[in-house]
């Protein structure tokens, strides 16, 4: 009697078991897109002011790297570029001379071409002579002579002094490239940080030298997660895009707590069943690979296991 009534409650206890070992559809572990951020400068890391587990905006500086020899250099470019440019002449300066010349000739050709036709008025009433007329014109024609040599020469002149400065400018045109490279390198040596989330793991701490490339931190959002799970062939007929979805994780005293999910990609393909992973018909050897994303409460974790129910 008493072995017969202890076998009932082994019997029991194992159908309970196998009702709370099928009450899911699917099963998987948590994931995110998880972003190692690398130095971007060479030098020696002079602040880097995060800590693993801390949360970061998008666009927050969280350290530097060390710049002087870059800021020193960037100053003797542009030492050269002033010096260069002290070199240009001043055109204004050196063309205002002539236009001194023409303006003191032009004044002189006005005088005589008044003159000139005072003259051939007299003349049409004989009361001048025609060589002086022939006297005035000749005056007139060499002035005007005297100016178009003026302007000649300015026009030379300008083209000059314009050939040198445009000279002297081009070769500045390196060297603010040059600053241009500096200016992106040195904005490189401020650490920003690009994607709001959480410091999973800290490489580099102040002190240390850095180089191009060399990982800093890795960091990601965890306010959502990604449940990788997988699903035999049978059950692609119970599930689809955006569906939503009961999320079952372990909790303390053998417990569960339950999150709600909505399905964000079904594989289109089946494959293989992963080793680590366990479906609801455990024969099978293909299935497809569905994830479900789920809001974090601040209790799930990266690489946690969870049951999905349909």
């Amino acid at each position: 009697m008493k072995n017969t009534f202890l076998s009932i409650l082994i019997a029991a206890a194992l159908m309970a078991c196998n009702k709370r070992g099928n009450d899911h559809d699917a099963s998987g572990t948590f994931e995110t897109v998880e972003t190692i951020v690398s130095a971007e400068a060479n030098g020696i890391i002079k602040e880097i002011s995060i800590e693993e587990g801390q949360t970061l905006e998008s666009g927050q500086l969280v350290g530097y790297i060390d710049s002087i020899q870059l800021q020193l250099r960037k100053k003797q470019l542009e030492s050269q570029i002033a010096a260069l440019l002290k070199k240009t002449p001043d055109i204004n300066a050196q063309i205002n001379a002539y236009r001194k010349q023409l303006a003191v000739a032009q004044t002189r050709l006005n005088a005589q071409l008044i003159e000139k036709n005072r003259i051939e008025n007299l003349l049409k009433a004989d009361a001048a002579t025609p060589k002086q007329l022939n006297d005035i014109t000749a005056l007139t024609d060499a002035l005007q002579k005297e100016i178009d040599v003026i302007k000649s020469q300015e026009s030379a002149q300008f083209s000059i002094l314009q050939t040198q400065t445009n000279g002297l400018v081009s070769e500045t045109i390196p060297l603010k490239v040059q600053i241009e490279q500096i200016n992106e390198q040195l904005e490189n040596c401020r650490i920003i940080n690009e994607i709001k989330g959480t410091v999973l793991t800290k490489y580099a701490e102040a002190n240390e030298m850095a180089s191009v490339g060399k990982p800093l931190y890795k960091i990601a959002d965890v306010s959502t997660l990604i449940l990788k799970a997988y699903i035999t062939g049978d059950q692609l007929s119970s599930v689809k895009l955006n569906q939503e979805v009961t999320v079952l994780v372990d909790a303390e005293n053998k417990s569960t707590k339950e999150y709600k999910g909505i399905i964000e990609w079904i594989s289109s393909k089946a494959e293989f069943t992963p080793k680590t992973i366990q479906t609801r018909d455990e024969r099978a050897n293909l299935v497809y690979a569905i994830k479900v994303r789920v809001k974090n409460d601040g209790y799930l974790k990266i690489g946690m296991y969870a049951d999905v129910k349909f």
